[in-house]
């Protein structure tokens, strides 16, 4: 259970910090960085600490999330293992592809024509990147979820704990 609780917040603050690069980090640095080229390089560099960061997370929650409270513990745990692939197929797969496709081009990639092979190929990459951080993303939300959907059990009820009801009348306080 405790497991399910630190897995389950781990997942929280890693989806939290997904969500703030993708909506706020992202198009900030776009939008107020004098270029792309420096928008890209800074997105460039916080990217792998959101990946491995996942990576570590997602298993780090298969080995001490037993999902023994959680909803549908198999999805949870194949939500977990989601994780972990989408990240490392972002890391290791794609973003080594993505700066081999942005070495071979010779300044901004907005100044290469539209149908320039390299910029399809980086505009493809970079898709495929944000593809498998959605899917990782959309992974830690189902696994959060479970978890608080889950079944609340507070073990077996002690019969001496359980208040009596009473059958007799109270007596009044004026009584005698």
């Amino acid at each position: 259970m405790i497991g399910t609780r630190l897995s389950t917040l781990l997942l929280a603050a890693w989806l939290g910090a997904g969500v703030l690069f993708a909506a706020v980090v992202a198009p900030a640095a776009f939008a107020v960085l004098p270029s792309r080229l420096l928008a890209g390089a800074l997105v460039g560099r916080v990217l792998p600490t959101l990946f491995i960061a996942g990576m570590v997370i997602g298993a780090l929650g298969l080995v001490i999330d037993r999902g023994g409270t959680a909803m549908l513990p198999n999805v949870r745990r194949l939500a977990l293992a989601a994780i972990v692939v989408a990240c490392a197929i972002a890391q290791f797969g794609i973003a080594p592809r993505i700066e081999r496709a942005r070495g071979q081009i010779v300044g901004p990639i907005e100044q290469l024509s539209r149908d320039d092979p390299r910029r399809i190929a980086f505009g493809r990459l970079h898709a495929m990147s944000v593809g498998w951080l959605g899917l990782a993303m959309l992974a830690a939300a189902t696994a959060v979820v479970l978890a608080n959907l889950a079944p609340r059990t507070a073990g077996p009820v002690r019969a001496d704990a359980v208040p009596s009801r009473r059958t007799e009348p109270l007596a009044s306080p004026h009584a005698r």
